[in-house]
């Protein structure tokens, strides 16, 4: 098969290169339509109950996660010039296109009551601006003396001011959303000037911004670290430019179809399709490795430059196809997650896998069919003292120290093992931002003033209209909110309960020692009095409560916490809120953001854990149409094991959790290291026929050839992945530093224990028993049986 497919690459060279030329004009066209993904992922499928109640409670409350929030914690804000421009910062930011409303200290209402008309009246604590230092500490003593805001747009203990800021939910789902995030930090960037008082910013609109904008230039940096640091290996090996520049060009094509492959699935840049490009240059560049190097075997032996493009494909085209279907298998296992960030990015991983391994098998073989032979000094590297020294001390400890391998293994296996144990699951809504930077550090800002900003929502069901404005569900919603006091992870609560005590303190003329819920005596005539009018652009009642005053919410904001805390305070709660409310009347549900991440990020490590046993089986089934036989591809397969044992044991003495952004790795990783194995195996099957079924002879025979090119492209993956380690990402950097410590437990594997595990065979199996027992009854892929 492959010497047919070799001619009509070697026949068809210029009709190739015309079509690849127009396929990459094309993607290259196409490409320039991707955008940014500004959504936050959704990690539920549809049909989860989690997901359901979420999407309920948008559909009756609106989103809640379209506040951003600004703060300022200085006492210079106190005096007249600096609130007099606090005022103005913050109706300048009313005229930003996409801000829906802005409320702080300066336009808060209050509540007074009008007696005449029998009903509250809204006024704002700040009618008109004060014009000496007096009037402005008066009007502050009176907008403190709110409890309603206290804990939510003030903090009386630090002086801390907030602004909530509501943004347009169309502008946040499109690019348009930089500029207007943009256009409000300028604005607080002038008022932080003008003033020198620091101004800190947070929300989830503003985090996922600039989340994506990091996505995007580190997109930009990756791929040009990658093709540097490849580069430089590449030359390094080859001392050649052609050995350069030829790979260079075929990574370059895959990058742009992979960008084409993004806009023709309409899929967008998330932070995970955002590394398939470097990605690919790695996984291209050790393609390029493996045909190089056999190329230059091949035409030391017999300086025949055709012979020699030829028989690259015809020797190592099994075996390079093997590889990458299984890298592209560990990437697409991704997709029996059902999550749709995972999905795409196996779809579009495994897919240019493939065609970066069809633009390999065909563009080297064609490009160096167009120059020179390779000279001496192109193929000194297969002479290198230094390489073939340390190919030497490998053949010796496999031949002569396997009980130091095998010790050594099981040493290994037993750390790995104890480390296991100590691995736990984890993970927040920010967790891959590291701590340094700025984005983190305003959060922890709004944690220390309100506990945090993460939305956590739960909504009160009473099954009947009105049922919100009944006394015993006000007073049930209150003991609600006493037990989340007790939690000292939660902000103050925004519910139907605190307006009513908002109304009782406004009936009482604003006196704060009235703040609390009407009782028998009062509640008549203070519900005689509430509002039907309109505060600011919104119904008084109707962010809380839905048109019948069937359903009422109570929001409170959460700390930046794990899902490990979210699933122990869901588990604190649930109890009280089933004795607080009676079943029978009310229905609680427990949703936002928070909830869902929980729900989804505990959902996703179980799928992902399925996909890794996925990635083992599918892998094993293409090792079988290689091998045609179980032992040979369980000898291939434990060898693997062992990196992914090591790597979970580093994790858990480390401390470093499972969580989406690391569990991915092991099928990575898996799919990229297995590829050793497969070259090597393949050469071992030569090598035992053409020794006679000398399993030793074979072995060895295999690793003094294999060695050099398995050491070449470990180099280049480490190094390759080592970059990841640049990024701002946690996640990002954990797959960096995680999988090449992988790799680096593979290639020891693959040159030390692989290799003593096949001779220690040669003591129990000899001649045909052997050809049987590895090889099978037949041989489905034919790989030349010629020696080298």
């Amino acid at each position: 098969m492959w010497g047919k497919i070799v001619r009509i690459i070697l026949r068809n060279r210029p009709l190739i290169l015309i079509v690849v030329f127009l396929i990459t004009i094309f993607m290259g066209y196409k490409a320039r339509e991707v955008q940014l993904s500004y959504e936050m992922a959704q990690m539920l499928p549809s049909s989860d109950q989690a997901f359901v109640d979420y999407r309920e409670f948008r559909s009756v409350f609106g989103e809640d996660g379209n506040t951003m929030f600004l703060g300022i914690e200085d006492e210079r804000i106190f005096s007249l010039p600096a609130f007099l421009q606090w005022e103005a910062f913050s109706r300048g930011l009313k005229d930003i296109d996409g801000v829906r409303e802005v409320v702080n200290i300066s336009n808060v209402p209050r509540l007074v009551r009008n007696d005449s008309l029998r009903q509250f009246d809204f006024a704002p604590v700040f009618g008109a601006m004060p014009q000496t230092q007096q009037e402005l500490d008066s009007l502050l003593r009176e907008a403190f003396s709110l409890p309603f805001y206290s804990g939510l747009l003030f903090n009386t203990e630090t002086g801390a001011l907030l602004t909530a800021i509501t943004l347009d939910q169309g502008i946040l789902n499109t690019p348009a959303r930089e500029q207007l995030i943009e256009a409000i930090q300028q604005a607080g960037k002038a008022f932080s000037e003008s003033t020198g008082i620091e101004m800190h910013y947070s929300g989830l609109p503003y985090i996922r911004t600039l989340t994506s904008i990091k996505i995007r230039s580190e997109l930009f940096l990756f791929v040009v670290l990658a093709m540097l640091v490849t580069g430089l290996v590449l030359f390094f090996f080859f001392r050649s430019m052609k050995a350069v520049l030829f790979p260079m060009i075929i990574v370059g094509i895959s990058v742009i179809w992979a960008f084409g492959t993004l806009s023709l699935l309409g899929y967008e840049i998330t932070i995970l399709t955002g590394i398939i490009p470097p990605l690919l240059i790695i996984i291209g560049v050790e393609n390029c490795i493996f045909l190089l190097n056999k190329y230059h075997h091949e035409y030391r032996s017999h300086r025949n430059q055709m012979k020699g493009l030829a028989r690259v494909v015809q020797r190592v085209g099994n075996a390079t196809m093997l590889t990458n279907a299984t890298t592209a298998v560990g990437f697409a296992t991704f997709i029996i997650t059902g999550n749709r960030l995972l999905v795409e990015f196996g779809i579009v991983a495994a897919l240019n896998i493939l065609t970066v391994f069809l633009l390999t098998l065909t563009l080297i073989p064609i490009f160096y069919s167009y120059t020179a032979p390779p000279g001496r000094r192109h193929m000194r590297h297969l002479e290198r003292n230094h390489l073939r020294g340390m190919v030497r001390r490998v053949i010796h400890v496999v031949n002569n120290r396997r009980p130091v391998v095998y010790g050594l293994a099981m040493v290994a296996l037993v750390v790995g093992v104890l480390g296991m144990t100590r691995l736990h699951t984890s993970g927040s809504l920010v967790d891959d931002i590291p701590h340094r930077d700025r984005l983190y550090r305003d959060l922890m800002f709004f944690e220390r003033q309100v506990n945090g900003i993460m939305p956590l929502e739960f909504v009160i069901d009473t099954y009947r209209p009105n049922g919100v404005l009944r006394p015993a569900s006000l007073e049930a919603i209150d003991a609600l909110q006493q037990e989340l006091a007790t939690h000292p992870e939660l902000s103050r609560p925004l519910s139907l309960a605190e307006a009513m005590k908002f109304a009782r303190q406004a009936f009482y003329r604003g006196n704060p020692d009235m703040y609390a819920l009407p009782n028998r005596h009062d509640r008549n005539f203070i519900q005689g009095y509430m509002p039907r009018g309109s505060l600011g652009t919104g119904s008084v009642l109707g962010a809380m409560v839905d048109t019948a005053m069937q359903k009422t919410r109570v929001s409170v904001q959460m700390a930046n916490i794990g899902t490990r805390d979210i699933q122990r305070i869901q588990n604190d709660l649930q109890p009280a809120i089933d004795s607080i409310f009676d079943p029978d009347q009310y229905r609680v549900t427990m949703t936002g953001t928070s909830v869902v991440f929980l729900k989804g990020t505990n959902y996703l490590v179980k799928n992902l854990l399925i996909s890794l046993s996925f990635a083992v089986i599918f892998i094993s089934i293409l090792m079988a149409l290689l091998f045609s036989n179980a032992r040979m591809v369980i000898i291939s397969i434990i060898p693997n094991l062992f990196p992914q044992i090591l790597t979970a044991a580093m994790m858990g003495f480390l401390g470093i959790p499972i969580k989406p952004s690391t569990i991915l790795i092991f099928s990575i990783a898996l799919g990229i290291s297995v590829d050793n194995s497969i070259h090597f195996l393949a050469k071992f099957r030569q090598e035992l026929k053409f020794h006679n079924y000398n399993i030793r002879l074979a072995t060895l025979s295999a690793l003094s050839e294999s060695s050099i090119s398995m050491m070449y492209t470990y180099v280049v993956l480490f190094f390759g992945f080592i970059i990841f380690t640049f990024s701002s990402f946690g996640g990002t950097q954990a797959l960096g530093y995680l999988i090449a410590f992988t790799l680096s437990v593979a290639i020891l594997s693959n040159l030390f224990l692989l290799p003593s595990i096949l001779i220690s065979l040669h003591n129990r199996m000899e001649g045909r028993q052997l050809e049987k027992s590895l090889l099978g009854n037949g041989d489905p892929i034919v790989i030349s049986q010629n020696k080298e």
